[in-house]
């Protein structure tokens, strides 16, 4: 084979994994749904080689661009072990999104996890999974995730059996099937570029104060979260998800240097989610990655009781009323 095309989805965590050691390796475990229309298109061919060193041409929606290009150079110049037409070809890589670039959705995600399937899949024959997340990890830690459908967990914990730091697995069965189609909204506080790469958080982690409790805490939340999906306990579920997503900020409010990705957006968007919740007694809850823009999570039962309240409310606080609907 010298030429292959993958799709792979983003995905957003429910217990978030920040900070890391080592080869991207996770300070503590997380868990997250994989989404289904936010996803990286990708298709890599081989060709003869030319020049000398690692020969890359990477075009992302049509357009050369030459920063990726050096990151994908970067990341193959640790595969060639693994892979050794890396060394042997030119590689000329398209890849394009299903979502806006810029838009909150974690597109290093899917993208690392379009771009392991294709190396995977260059070899021949089934792509072994198992060794895509691996592949992944090492391009984007949260890559590892996109490579399963539905519910996938990464990080070693005691209590969860085949759990390891090196590669996600997949951990949809058992679980209820009310979150099995679970609906992320995700409404865009702020389109543009973050003030912090999540990179640069992630290594703030190593002198954060609260690093220690953090990952006990994280510890914990696993556990507890996974029972709660288990038993079909919609409001466990959502004190959990919400309290991430709140930690996750706090820490970076609470890093040396510090930094504040909400925007006012952010905040009226959690005050109206809250309220809405309070008056309507319905499961609706939010999540946040590394960034401003909510995830609105709810059951798919529900999807037409809210859509009325969601346009009404929360799209006139989104930048240009942009809003995304996706789901598990």
């Amino acid at each position: 084979m010298n030429s292959i095309s993958y799709q792979a989805p983003s995905n957003i965590a429910l217990v978030k994994y920040w900070g890391k050691h080592g080869n991207q390796l996770p300070l503590n475990p997380s868990i997250s749904f994989t989404l289904d229309a936010c996803r990286t298109e990708t298709s890599m061919v081989l060709k003869e080689k030319i020049e000398s060193g690692m020969d890359v041409e990477l075009f992302f929606e049509g357009n050369r661009n030459q920063v990726f290009e050096r990151k994908i150079i970067s990341f193959f110049q640790k595969l060639e072990g693994d892979f050794p037409f890396l060394r042997e070809h030119k590689m000329v890589i398209h890849s394009s999104n299903t979502f806006p670039h810029s838009s909150g959705i974690a597109s290093s995600a899917s993208s690392m996890a379009a771009l392991a399937m294709c190396l995977c899949g260059l070899e021949g024959g089934e792509v072994d999974l198992k060794k895509a997340s691996y592949i992944a990890r090492l391009g984007s830690g949260s890559a590892c995730r996109s490579v399963f459908p539905q519910i996938a967990v990464w990080g070693q914990n005691n209590t969860i059996s085949n759990s390891s730091d090196e590669y996600a697995i997949p951990f949809a069965e058992d679980m209820d099937d009310v979150f099995l189609s679970f609906c992320d909204t995700i409404l865009i506080a702020s389109a543009g570029e973050k003030s912090v790469s999540s990179r640069a958080g992630h290594a703030l982690m190593d002198t954060n104060r609260f690093a220690k409790q953090r990952f006990a805490q994280a510890n914990s939340n696993m556990v507890e979260i996974i029972g709660a999906m288990r038993e079909g306990d919609l409001e466990k579920f959502g004190e959990i998800v919400e309290e991430e997503a709140l930690t996750l900020h706090a820490l970076m409010m609470t890093s040396n240097p510090s930094f504040i990705l909400m925007k006012p957006a952010t905040l009226l968007m959690i005050e109206e989610i809250r309220k809405y919740r309070e008056e309507s007694k319905l499961p609706v809850y939010f999540t946040l990655d590394a960034g401003p823009n909510i995830h609105l999570l709810y059951p798919a039962n529900i999807k037409d009781s809210i859509e009325e309240w969601i346009n009404a409310k929360l799209k006139p606080l989104c930048e240009n009323g942009i809003m995304i609907k996706d789901q598990v």
